[in-house]
C-alpha cells in the first residue's frame, strides 16, 4: 500500500529517488520493475509492473476501431516505460515523460495505494489549491454520505 506525499528533486539526468520507505516494497512486489506512464491530468503513473499488467490487458482488450478507446490506448499504454530500480533505488525519467508532465527539477510523488502519480511541483500546488478551495472537488455518486 502507497500512501503519502514526497517532494523529490531530480538530478541533472531525470533520475530520481525512491523513498526508502517505498522502496522495499517495490523491491519486494516487483523485484524493481516499474512502469510509468502518461496521465489524462497532466501527471505521471507510477505502478510495479504486476500491478500494471492487467490494466495494459483490459486497456488492449478495447476495440482499437473506437477513437476514445484508441486515445486512451495511445496515452496510457503508448507512453509506458519499463524501468528498473538502479542500485541506489533511482528512476530515470524519460525526456518525454518529463516533457508530459512539465516536470523540471522538482517532483512531488503521490501514494494511491496500489500505485503513484508523479506531479510537476508546479501542477501538484494547482491540484492542492483547486481541492482546498473546493472547485473539482465534487464527490461522486459512489461516496454520497460519506464521512471522514
Amino acid at each position: 500500500m502507497f500512501r503519502g506525499a514526497t517532494s523529490l528533486n531530480l538530478d541533472a539526468k531525470g533520475r530520481l529517488v525512491v523513498p526508502s520507505r517505498y522502496r522495499d516494497t517495490l523491491l519486494a512486489e516487483s523485484s524493481g520493475h516499474v512502469v510509468l506512464t502518461a496521465h489524462p491530468h497532466g501527471c505521471l503513473l507510477l505502478y510495479p509492473q504486476p500491478a500494471w499488467e492487467p490494466i495494459q490487458a483490459k486497456l488492449m482488450s478495447l476495440s482499437s476501431f473506437d477513437r476514445r478507446s484508441s486515445a486512451v490506448q495511445r496515452l496510457l499504454v503508448g507512453h509506458a516505460e519499463d524501468l528498473e530500480l538502479d542500485g541506489a533505488g533511482r528512476l530515470l525519467v524519460s525526456p518525454v515523460l518529463r516533457k508530459f508532465a512539465g516536470i523540471d527539477r522538482q517532483a512531488m510523488l503521490v501514494g494511491q495505494g496500489s500505485h503513484f502519480e508523479l506531479w510537476s511541483m508546479e501542477n501538484w500546488k494547482t491540484q492542492i489549491d483547486q481541492a482546498l478551495s473546493g472547485e473539482g472537488l465534487e464527490l461522486p455518486a459512489e461516496l454520497e454520505g460519506f464521512s471522514l
